[in-house]
């Protein structure tokens, strides 16, 4: 699980950022100044920094270049409400690995935090998972019950490693739209009933197999090894 390490003096916009990056497994630790942040990062270990660049104390440039100073090359994206040319170019000459004006999407920088790791190859997510007789490849998408392969839509394997990477893990029909499908929820659950309904019927091979996804009413589906009697 990789580490990320927001500073920003904005709760609101922390709170946001903090619930999508965990919500794609990061870890996250937080600070609302570079002076509380950097008590975090010499205790910690931090494989990417979200740094706001106006904040009291210490601003952002300030905490990156302690860092620097302590001999680290951890990536780092700047935010800032601060959009002229000459701050997006100072704050890469500092060797930001990525520049993200304020207001921004917060699945954007879900994306950019990703992209960073995968290119400082820091991003840490696996490749296989099994539960069970379950067995999922998500390189060549495969997925298989006690050997035999499945057949199953893209959207459906999407869906199906989503919920087994979190296992047990309750996500709403609005949450299971947003990272399998990518737009809001608009209050058509059809969409998600519809999939989870082949997804169970395929993973019953030969009417025996373990039931995987549990609904859990009121507030969504989960992931749960059950052996049915």
């Amino acid at each position: 699980m990789n580490t990320i390490l927001l500073v920003d003096d904005e709760e609101t916009i922390v709170d946001v950022c903090r619930r999508y990056l965990e919500k794609e497994g990061f870890r996250v630790l937080t600070a609302c100044n570079g002076q509380e942040a950097l008590g975090i990062y010499d205790t910690q270990r931090v494989d990417l920094m979200v740094v706001d660049i106006m904040m009291p104390k210490m601003d952002g440039h300030a905490f990156i270049m302690e860092v620097q100073e302590r001999g680290k090359d951890t990536p780092f994206l700047y935010l800032s409400a601060l959009t002229q040319e000459k701050e997006r170019l100072y704050g890469l000459t500092l060797g930001a690995d990525d520049y993200m004006s304020k207001p921004f999407s917060p699945r954007e920088l879900v994306l950019r935090v990703k992209n960073i790791l995968r290119r400082s190859r820091r991003f840490v997510e696996p490749e296989t998972l099994t539960h069970g007789p379950l067995f999922l490849d998500k390189g060549k998408r495969v997925a298989s019950v006690s050997g035999q392969e499945l057949e199953l839509t893209i959207k459906e394997f999407d869906l199906l490693w989503l919920l087994a990477s979190e296992n047990k893990r309750v996500f709403s029909k609005s949450e299971l739209l947003e990272r399998v499908w990518g737009y809001e929820y608009d209050g058509d659950a059809n969409t998600i009933n519809v999939h989870i309904h082949h997804l169970r019927e395929k993973l019953q091979v030969n009417g025996e197999a373990p039931v995987f996804i549990k609904t859990v009413w009121g507030l969504g589906y989960k992931f749960e090894l059950v052996v049915e009697s």
